[in-house]
């Protein structure tokens, strides 16, 4: 490793290791995703939608007040290269900001506040992209492709063959407390698949090219830098990764004007938030007003609401615009595929490269070979985004 001053960079790769150690005590999904969805939904089906349900979490098994002082008595000052010293600072903050979600989760406007200050919350125009985008048709959900055909344990052949094409492997396992259908937990390197979920062809492509094709990617990338910034997450990394991981599903064919619809009630969801709309009215609007089927309403709703307010939903819209104009203005995508990093952080990836603290990408997303999308609408959809 090049570098004028070892004592220097000796310095930064302590803290950066200290950093790591702490930061994997806190994997924010694990801890905000209710472990009584199903209990809950019953029975706030048979109250005709009218009592919000009660959610339980797991339990945090971290001391908190000793996780926020061991961060902020890292010695930064130790660094004297301004440019990482500035993002190690970034860095602090934002995890510091991250483990106050978790210790308020189920707590309600404690929450929501939180993670306002992490993730923020749709803008104006956000909204009015989110209801642009509601005003096209639906796919026919009628073709085989979009009918629902495998079970959890079906499916996880698809992602074992999916991942033949990357030089690397990870766990998968199946959970029935989780409100999404897939997710990948970056601290372990595994794959989570919903129990409860019954997959259509058309799901599988999506979640392939998405969970495998970037967020995995991005974590077995982020593990190889002498840095281990790159691996636990550089400061509001979600919108990049997101992006990154719904331009995936747009490059290999299979964005569909139906899942840009499901992003969009996800900005909505998340605005009522705002608005102060309790569990049932977000619910009775995304079911009655914008006529979504009630299963559909109720997960979306629970995303948004989960914790007592979570805002990052939004982040999926935000992200992929950034990352088709992006991609359209001609930049290279293999810089956003070396970790976990956020677009606004560019330069400072390409610095740490330059100073071999960090490597080029070397797994690539599959898709990101060549532009196979074929849907014209998804295409204006989103060269119209605002």
């Amino acid at each position: 490793m090049k570098t004028d001053n070892n004592v220097a960079t000796k310095a930064l790769l302590e803290i950066d290791k200290n950093i790591d150690a702490l930061v994997k005590q806190i994997e924010l999904l694990s801890y905000v995703n209710p472990t009584n969805i199903e209990e809950e939904k019953t029975r706030f089906f048979s109250s005709k939608y009218l009592t919000d349900p009660v959610f339980k979490y797991p339990t945090i098994n971290f001391d908190k007040f000793k996780l926020h002082r061991k961060l902020f008595t890292q010695p930064l000052e130790q660094i004297d290269d301004a440019e990482i010293k500035n993002l190690y600072e970034d860095i602090i903050y934002a995890y510091s900001g991250l483990i106050q979600c978790i210790e308020t989760i189920g707590s309600g406007k404690k929450f929501y506040y939180n993670c306002l200050r992490c993730f923020g919350t749709p803008t104006e125009n956000d909204v009015e992209n989110a209801k642009f985008i509601l005003h096209f048709e639906d796919e026919n959900k009628d073709i085989p492709v979009f009918q629902p055909k495998y079970s959890a344990t079906e499916a996880e052949v698809f992602f074992k063959d999916f991942s033949k094409k990357y030089d690397f492997s990870y766990s998968i396992k199946q959970s029935d407390k989780m409100s999404a259908i897939a997710m990948v937990l970056n601290n372990i390197q595994t794959l989570v698949l919903n129990s409860h979920y019954t997959y259509s062809d058309n799901e599988i492509a999506v979640l392939t090219n998405h969970e495998i094709g970037v967020h995995m990617v991005t974590t077995m990338n982020g593990m190889l830098h002498p840095l281990r910034i790159f691996s636990h997450g550089f400061p509001n990394n979600e919108e990049t990764q997101e992006g990154l991981a719904v331009f995936a599903e747009y490059m290999s064919n299979n964005l569909t004007v139906t899942r840009l619809k499901e992003l969009a009630y996800r900005v909505i969801a998340v605005d009522s938030l705002a608005k102060g709309y309790s569990f049932s009215r977000t619910f009775r609007m995304l079911h009655n007003q914008y006529d979504l089927e009630r299963e559909e309403a109720f997960y979306i709703t629970v995303r948004a609401h989960r914790g007592g307010g979570f805002t990052k939903d939004y982040l999926y819209l935000t992200g992929l615009k950034k990352i088709y104009d992006y991609y359209h203005s001609g930049k290279d995508l293999s810089l956003l595929l070396t970790g976990k990093v956020t677009l606004e952080y560019a330069d400072e990836i390409q610095s740490l490269i330059k100073k071999e603290l960090a490597l080029p990408a070397k797994h690539i997303t599959d898709a990101y070979a060549e532009n196979k999308n074929t849907n014209k609408t998804v295409d204006f959809i989103l060269r119209s985004l605002k």
